[in-house]
């Protein structure tokens, strides 16, 4: 029955992202809020979703800590649940991710379009550090928060490696706040495999770190050092 529930629910996801992305190509022309309503409900659709098929019980903690400004939220990646829990619980937002998502008919097509994303090339290195660092200047200027999985992949949960620099360094020159997020979602939702267990999936937003008078390596350590601690607290599979 778990695996029946989970199939389920995979193949909502799958459907309503085909959907949603069509609906947001079918309203290009329409005003961005407009695009992003479409994103939240369908974001908010998969978390009920998720509790419904599978009992996936979704909490967010520490919203209190959200700046009523454009921040770079820095938020531990191990799952596909993250991917869509930041369009429900953050506000307007613009992803950086790897080019070839925005090349998937559909529904990449409208996360190119709605995400405003900063398309990145992993092996391009420094070049790539450079591009998020102009563009997401740009979106922070223009109030749209970014978002970024700063190890650059899905880490297994228990696993981390070193940070990418480039969300600390946007917030070293534009000046505004890192978010640090963390969750155990990787608990419920194994990287291979169809099944997701059902229990409590807690998002827990830490406290923004400032980054005036800081370095980006400074920056990018005390955002490290929060999200890895807080895994160690609320994950049952995480090591010490």
């Amino acid at each position: 029955m778990l695996t029946l529930r989970s199939l389920m629910f995979t193949s909502y996801v799958f459907v309503t992202a085909i959907l949603g992305g069509t609906i947001e190509l079918l309203i290009f022309w329409a005003p961005h809020r407009w695009q992003w309503a479409v994103a939240k409900a369908w974001a908010h659709g998969n978390l009920r979703a998720g509790k419904f098929f599978c009992g996936l019980d979704v909490v967010t903690e520490g919203k209190e800590n959200l700046p009523d400004r454009a921040s770079v939220a820095m938020i531990k990646h191990t799952t596909a649940m993250e991917t869509y829990w930041q369009i429900a619980a953050l506000p307007a937002q613009a992803w950086v991710l790897k080019k070839e998502l925005t090349l998937i008919p559909l529904f990449g097509w409208g996360v190119g379009l709605v995400m405003q994303p900063i398309a990145i090339d992993r092996k391009a290195g420094a070049a790539a550090v450079k591009q998020v660092i102009e563009q997401g200047k740009d979106r922070i200027e223009r109030g749209l928060w970014l978002t970024i999985f700063p190890e650059g992949t899905r880490m297994p949960p228990g696993e981390t490696r070193r940070y990418g620099v480039s969300g600390a360094a946007v917030a070293a020159e534009t000046g505004c706040p890192v978010v640090p997020v963390a969750h155990n979602a990787g608990d419920f939702w194994p990287k291979r495999g169809l099944r997701k267990y059902p229990g409590r999936v807690r998002f827990c937003i830490g406290a923004p770190i400032d980054p005036v008078g800081r370095t980006p390596k400074e920056i990018n350590a005390l955002a490290q050092e929060w999200i890895e601690a807080k895994m160690c607290e609320i994950s049952s599979l995480y090591k010490d």
